[in-house]
């Protein structure tokens, strides 16, 4: 199995984001990174430094994920926005379309609003390079995965489930997930992507909603009761070509690792019917009983399953990392589910 990961990724670091109206330290910084590689270390393997951060080939790839107008504004924003007079160092927006706007508007503050989802997702001085430093690791094991290594993992962070093709939330920017697919399709027909994470991959779930090349399957707290709320429900199915091609099940606030295993079992029963080439697996971590997102209570024993039943389907396989925020058992748990897949 081939690792990557890219320090630039810790040039994303806001300190902090909007909890339940208040300010609060956000979970998601380079100390996820930190732990997550000694879970690398402790399952017996090193991590390796994707060749560039930034290319063309990644830009032609995140164009088939992304809309061109969000690419150029997270590029771009942080500079427009420092311009204005009395503008915080993060870029954090105050507006919103909430129930769908009109049009696009020109100014930064505008945009902010329309790009960025909800108030997870502050932008700094060197953050587009730390986010696209994500991407390019995801891109790094897809491409790794092509040239023949049957399985590859991608350390990114910022993640990127809830990154939509033309908005940011939920600490997600670029979709690093469905950018795996994207460079998988170019060599396989038929692409599955399996998300375990806490919360539901609605950004994912839109990029593909209207294809059916890229079957997506997720698992996730009831979005009734937890983010991303407004995504993730069992009667989203895809539309269109991609009708049939989108499954969720979601699971009871609090679920514990027999509902979870149980339900892991149906999804990869309903991906038989897809037949896909080659799977990605978005890597959450979150549904872990201490973490502090935490929606659910499976034990890090729970992880080593997951990662033995993914590893039985015996496919071309990325594993992009998602969510799992920092505690104690962080670096265990990836520990768990490498050694569960490298023994499956």
């Amino acid at each position: 199995m081939k690792l990557f990961y890219h320090p630039d990724q810790e040039r994303h670091a806001p300190g902090t984001f909007l909890l339940r109206g208040r300010p609060a330290p956000s979970p998601e910084g380079p100390v996820r990174a930190e732990l997550l590689s000694q879970g690398v270390v402790a399952s017996g393997f090193s991590l390796s430094e994707p060749d560039v951060v930034d290319s063309p080939l990644l830009r032609s790839r995140l164009a088939k994920v992304h809309t061109h107008r969000y690419l150029e504004f997270l590029e771009t924003i942080h500079g427009r926005w420092r311009e204005l007079p009395g503008a915080a160092e993060l870029v954090s927006p105050n507006v919103h379309p909430t129930g769908g706007g009109h049009h696009y508007p020109r100014h930064p503050v505008g945009q902010a609003g329309w790009h960025l989802h909800d108030m997870a997702c502050p932008i700094g001085a060197e953050s587009f390079r730390g986010i696209l430093a994500s991407a390019a690791t995801a891109q790094a094991a897809a491409e790794a995965v092509l040239g023949g290594h049957g399985t590859a993992y991608a350390l990114c962070r910022p993640p990127g489930h809830h990154a939509g093709p033309d908005r940011a939330g939920g600490f997600c920017f670029l979709n690093n997930s469905a950018l795996a697919a994207t460079v998988l399709r170019e060599y396989f027909a038929r692409v599955a992507i399996i998300d375990v994470d806490l919360h539901h991959g609605n950004g994912t779930q839109d990029i593909f909603y209207y294809r059916g090349d890229v079957w997506t399957g997720s698992l996730h707290v009831d979005p009734g009761d937890f983010y991303p709320f407004f995504w993730g429900g069992a009667g989203e199915e895809g539309m269109g070509e991609g009708l049939g091609t989108n499954v969720n099940l979601p699971l009871p606030l609090g679920s514990d690792g027999a509902a979870f295993h149980g339900a892991l079992d149906e999804l990869l029963e309903r991906l038989d019917d897809f037949s896909p080439q080659a799977v990605v697996v978005a890597l959450g971590l979150d549904a872990h009983r201490d973490d502090p997102l935490a929606g659910m209570a499976l034990e890090t024993s729970d992880f080593t399953v997951i990662g033995r039943r993914l590893a039985r389907l015996s496919l071309p396989t990325v594993l992009v990392q998602e969510g799992g925020y920092p505690t104690e058992h962080l670096g265990a748990n990836l520990t768990a589910f490498m050694d569960g897949f490298t023994a499956g």
